[in-house]
């Protein structure tokens, strides 16, 4: 028998909003203006999971200072992408729905700038299920791989890091998961799950797998 978890705690990007080909689109359309020419897929593979703080260390060693208004502007230009039209991951809206219809809380924990992940789950309606509890990487200290936004995101749904579940899809979050002292499922939608296994997250392939894995029967 799966325990039932006390809370579930998703990433956003790549595991309920597929997002992941337009936000890097821009990325690396602005960083190609910037002197370093990436395609969106070099982008994908330079930065995925990572907070926009963590990226611009790596992309000031390729570009030198960047402008102090560029992440800034970065965030807009995708929050604006994502509030005419945000694709959902197939089945990751109704799975969301299928938690809370369980009585089990949610709450979701990104590494995206709080403008962005606002317009996301605005995008896919899903802005009132989660409510307050929501958090981007300007609501902790450290962002993932670190462990402070699924404990803060567990702290917000009444529940300890231990007897929660984190719905994760790239390197950073299952090893912020981890380190929280949740119970990881890889989402192998960018990463794949052999990699998600090395790490000690539980891989899955399809959102329709997730109640079950969630110990919510079929």
């Amino acid at each position: 028998m799966i325990r039932r978890p006390a809370a579930v705690l998703f990433d956003c990007d790549g595991v309920l909003a597929d997002s992941e080909a337009v936000v890097n689109a821009i990325v690396a359309e602005s960083l190609t203006a910037l002197g370093w020419p990436l395609s969106a897929a070099e982008a994908q593979h330079a930065f995925l999971g990572l907070a926009l703080p963590d990226m611009v260390p790596r992309i000031e060693a390729r570009v030198g200072p960047l402008p102090e208004d560029w992440a800034e502007g970065l965030s807009h230009r995708i929050a604006a992408a994502m509030t005419e039209r945000t694709m959902p991951i197939p089945g990751a809206v109704e799975a969301v729905h299928r938690v809370v219809a369980a009585g089990v809380p949610v709450a979701c924990a990104s590494n995206s700038a709080r403008l962005e992940l606002a317009a996301k789950l605005r995008g896919l309606g899903l802005a009132g299920v989660f409510g307050a509890r929501v958090f981007s990487h300007e609501d902790v200290r450290r962002a993932k791989p670190w462990p402070d936004l699924y404990r803060a995101a567990a702290e917000a749904c009444g529940a300890s890091p231990g007897d929660c579940v984190v719905v994760e899809d790239s390197v950073p979050g299952v090893r912020a998961g981890l380190a929280a002292g949740c119970r990881v499922l890889g989402f192998a939608h960018e990463t794949p799950a052999a990699v998600l296994a090395a790490l000690g997250a539980e891989p899955f392939a399809t959102m329709a797998e997730l109640p079950g894995l969630l110990g919510l029967g079929d």
